[in-house]
């Protein structure tokens, strides 16, 4: 008869995610993980190949996670703008691994759908993933270098990223094509 399972492979991830969120990326160790769902090591490999699938694994769930928080954002620019934000601040070390190699191109694909809804609204179809690429880079890149420290001149960063969202989103709102639809409609 065989020996009946001591860990799922959601517990795994789980123990995963809490010790990236913890530690970073470093901390995700195969040991690490293991000892937080009190099992060996050698037997996580029966749910997972290697470190690298696990922290795909937790990527995947970042990515799902970002994009439940956007969805929930509905077609509301400034409101997309507050939830990557947020997200980025609640969970920086997943934030982070979202924009590396790691994480399945197709699933953060599916994260920029509700990115790309907003600004086919915003903007119309043409100009929409050249909108969706503008909020997308600015608000990566402020995160970043806020998470990282990089902001050194003084000042207050909610106050700068208030300002940086009301004139992105002001200037989208703006934005008039062929493509873009009548008020009212």
């Amino acid at each position: 008869m065989p020996t009946p399972e001591r860990t799922s492979l959601d517990e795994i991830v789980d123990a995963a995610a809490r010790l990236l969120d913890e530690g970073g990326p470093s901390a995700v160790t195969m040991q690490a993980v293991a000892q937080a769902v009190g099992v060996k090591a050698p037997s996580l490999y029966k749910r997972v190949r290697d470190r690298e699938t696990l922290l795909a694994r937790v990527g995947e769930r970042a990515a799902d996670e970002l994009t439940a928080r956007l969805t929930a954002a509905s077609d509301d620019l400034d409101a997309l703008l507050i939830a990557f934000r947020r997200f980025g601040h609640d969970r920086p070390e997943a934030f982070r691994l979202l924009f590396t190699t790691v994480v399945d191109a197709e699933r953060l694909a599916a994260t920029s759908a509700p990115v790309l809804r907003a600004t086919t609204s915003a903007v119309g179809e043409k100009h929409a993933l050249d909108a969706a690429r503008l909020l997308t880079a600015w608000a990566t890149g402020f995160v970043t270098m806020e998470l990282g420290g990089a902001f050194r001149l003084g000042g207050d960063l909610d106050q700068a990223y208030d300002y940086g969202r009301a004139h992105l989103v002001a200037s989208l709102s703006n934005a008039h094509d062929g493509d873009r639809p009548a008020q009212g409609s």
